[in-house]
């Protein structure tokens, strides 16, 4: 019979790899801009592309509010929402904004908490893609998107990796209103895939003085054979050159040259098979920093070094990031709470549901269910 303990330790164990994967993401995104030569003391400012992750994880926590309460949801609708708050944050098409969602009434817009956070109205870098597809949130969906494969389509998707495989079939259709290279959004499927299985690959009891490496690895392989199942849309060519920048990690680790031919370029495609060569590379959670070092010599280093980031913080948790690079972080204290609120949301619906009454008053004022 399962113990209160159990389930206890259970809930902080995935919270962990959960604030790992989107630490990670964003520690690797600013060292990857920094090709490495991160500053040893100050602020470190977060990515455009950690920005677009915040409101990506807000999005899927209010699409699932709403699915709780009115037991039916067009969840891509809900973080286009969400883009669409970061957009008018960010000074983008403020008056289209406006007209599109302000509705009549005593509810201000952009409403939400992550809303009200100063650095996410901050210029952070470019998403020229995202962007022009969101000024363009008028003519509709289907017409949104830009012909980009850029790397954004895949970094901000990482945090749904948490809703699970069903829950991912989402990446597509979130990549798809921005970017509508074909090529951009299976690598953000892919990415998504194998981020959950490091996420819930499990963790083997181990001894302080010898910690266990083999869980990168291990959630790598176990999420490279299971993609032909999990992924519909793979090809076998796709396939082949995942399995091959793993088993390169395995066989010849860390070759700056590798890297390159992998990662030459800031698209999406290059990003995944870059991060899995750079995160297998470096599987030990000691070695976190150096991977991420690494994979910000890539040509577009801060892609790269997201995905390092995000696929090693998942496999080994949060406490496997370098505290120094963590406390200076401008975003860490709203990465942290998202995580967190991504794992209750699905743990235990803080504002309950049509049916079921919440613990938690104030979440639905949090993550308004639209």
């Amino acid at each position: 019979m399962p113990h209160a303990k159990d389930d206890q330790r259970d809930l902080v164990s995935r919270q962990s790899r959960v604030r790992g994967m989107m630490l990670g993401l964003a520690l690797g995104e600013t060292v990857g801009s920094a090709r490495g030569a991160v500053a040893p003391t100050g602020p470190l400012w977060a990515g455009v592309g950690t920005q677009l992750a915040c409101f990506t994880a807000e999005g899927v926590v209010r699409a699932q509010v709403r699915n709780d309460h009115k037991g039916i949801c067009y969840a891509p609708g809900v973080v286009l929402h969400a883009y669409c708050r970061w957009a008018y944050l960010q000074g983008v098409e403020t008056q289209k904004m406006l007209a599109r969602w302000n509705s009549p009434g005593d509810r201000p817009w952009p409403d939400g908490w992550l809303a009200g956070v100063p650095a996410l109205a901050e210029r952070r870098g470019s998403a020229p893609a995202t962007v022009a597809a969101l000024s363009r949130v008028d003519e509709g969906e289907e017409a949104m998107a830009t012909p980009s494969r850029g790397a954004h389509a895949l970094t901000r998707s990482l945090p749904v990796a948490v809703t699970g495989v069903q829950g991912i079939a989402l990446v597509d259709a979130l990549a798809g209103l921005t970017h509508g290279d074909r090529a951009a959004r299976d690598a953000a499927v892919h990415a998504a895939l194998l981020t959950r299985h490091c996420l819930t690959r499990p963790i083997p009891h181990r001894s302080p003085y010898a910690p266990f490496d083999g869980v990168l690895r291990e959630a790598l392989d176990a999420g490279l054979s299971a993609l032909p199942s999990e992924a519909r849309s793979l090809t076998e060519q796709q396939h082949d050159r995942l399995r091959a920048a793993f088993h390169q990690a395995v066989e010849a680790p860390a070759d700056p040259a590798h890297l390159t031919r992998l990662a030459p370029d800031a698209t999406a495609p290059a990003a995944l098979l870059g991060g899995i060569y750079a995160a297998a590379s470096f599987p030990h959670p000691a070695d976190l920093r150096s991977a991420m070092a690494f994979a910000a010599t890539a040509p577009s280093g801060d892609s790269v070094a997201c995905v390092t980031g995000a696929l090693l913080g998942a496999a080994h948790g949060a406490e496997s990031l370098p505290p120094d690079l963590v406390t200076r972080h401008e975003l860490a204290w709203i990465l942290d709470t998202l995580a967190r609120d991504l794992v209750l949301q699905f743990d235990d619906p803080p504002s309950g549901s049509e049916y079921v009454e919440g613990w938690d008053p104030h979440w639905w004022n949090r993550y308004p269910g639209w």
